[in-house]
C-alpha cells in the first residue's frame, strides 16, 4: 500500500479546496485508498509526484478521475420523494398563476448522472399536463464532472434504478432500449434538460435569475466558509420568493443568506 507524505497531502487538500471547495483535511486515509491505484497505473513512482502532476500540469481529464474517485456520485430517482411532493403542492401552483411570460427557471446543482433533474422534469411534464407546450420550463443541470454529464446525456438506465418511480412514469416517460435491456428517458423529457459543466466555486452569471435551486447533498463536501459563500451566491442568483432546496443531512445558517425555512431543508428568499 502507498503513503503519502504530509507535504504532498497538504498540497493536494489546499489545490482541491482552493479550485473546487471540497474540503478533504481530514481525509487523508480515504485519498490514499482511493488514489493508490491511479497513481499507480497513470505510472508514478509516488503520491508526490502524482500530486505533483495535478498540481504542475492542471490536466482536465486527470482532475477529473481524481475528483471522481474523492467523491461519491450517489443518487436515485425521487430521491428525497418530500421535496418534489413540496414542489407539486406548494411551489408549482404559486409560479404557475404568478409567471405570466410562462417561463420557468430552474437549476439541479450538481446533477451527478441526471436522475435529479428528470425527475424534475417528470414533474412539471405532469403538473402542466397538456399546457406544457405553451411554458418553458426547460431545466439547467450542472455537474463539474463530465463523465457523469456524459451518463446523464446517454440518459439509459437499469430496469433496478426504476423500481421506486410510479409504475405510471415508468410507462410514460421512458422507452425499453433494447441495446442495454435498461430504460431510456423519452425524449420529451430528455429535451426538457440543459446540461452544462459548471463548477460551484466560480461566479454565478447565468441569463436568468431562479426559481427554484435544488442544490442536494453537495455541500456535505465543503467547509463552512465555501459552504457561506456558495449559499450568498445562491441567494443572490434567485428571484424573490424562490426557493432553495438543500439536502436532509444538510443545514443552512441563517447569518450566510436570510434565507425563511419552509420545510426540512427547504427555504425560501423573501419576496421584496
Amino acid at each position: 500500500m502507498l503513503t503519502i507524505e504530509k507535504k504532498d497531502f497538504h498540497a493536494l487538500v489546499n489545490f482541491v479546496q482552493t479550485n473546487y471547495g471540497i474540503d478533504l483535511t481530514k481525509k487523508e486515509q480515504l485519498i490514499v485508498g482511493r488514489l493508490q491505484f491511479t497513481v499507480i497505473e497513470k505510472g508514478f513512482k509516488d503520491f508526490g509526484e502524482y500530486v505533483n502532476h495535478i498540481i504542475e500540469n492542471r490536466n482536465a481529464d486527470d482532475i477529473e478521475v481524481m475528483l471522481n474517485k474523492l467523491t461519491t456520485n450517489y443518487t436515485h430517482f425521487l430521491r428525497e420523494e418530500k421535496h418534489f411532493d413540496y414542489m407539486k403542492k406548494n411551489i408549482l401552483p404559486d409560479l404557475e398563476s404568478a409567471k405570466k411570460n410562462k417561463v420557468l427557471s430552474i437549476w439541479s446543482a450538481g446533477c451527478s448522472s441526471g436522475e435529479e433533474p428528470y425527475t424534475m422534469s417528470m414533474v412539471l411534464k405532469d403538473h402542466f399536463d397538456k399546457n406544457s407546450s405553451q411554458w418553458d420550463t426547460r431545466v439547467l443541470a450542472t455537474d463539474i464532472s463530465q463523465n457523469v454529464l456524459r451518463k446523464a446525456q446517454n440518459s439509459i438506465y437499469p430496469q433496478a434504478d426504476l423500481e421506486n418511480i410510479p409504475k405510471e412514469w415508468v410507462s410514460k416517460y421512458f422507452v425499453k432500449d433494447t441495446g442495454t435491456g435498461g430504460y431510456k428517458v423519452s425524449s420529451g423529457i430528455k429535451e426538457n434538460v440543459i446540461f452544462r459543466t459548471f463548477n460551484l466555486m466560480d461566479p454565478i452569471k447565468f441569463k436568468l435569475k431562479f426559481d427554484v435551486v435544488f442544490c442536494r447533498n453537495v455541500m456535505i463536501y465543503f467547509d463552512k466558509p465555501t459552504r457561506a459563500a456558495l449559499i450568498k451566491r445562491f441567494y443572490d442568483a434567485t428571484n424573490p420568493g424562490g426557493y432553495l432546496f438543500i439536502g436532509h443531512s444538510e443545514s443552512l445558517n441563517r447569518d450566510d443568506a436570510p434565507y425563511k425555512q419552509m420545510g426540512p431543508s427547504i427555504y425560501r428568499k423573501p419576496l421584496e
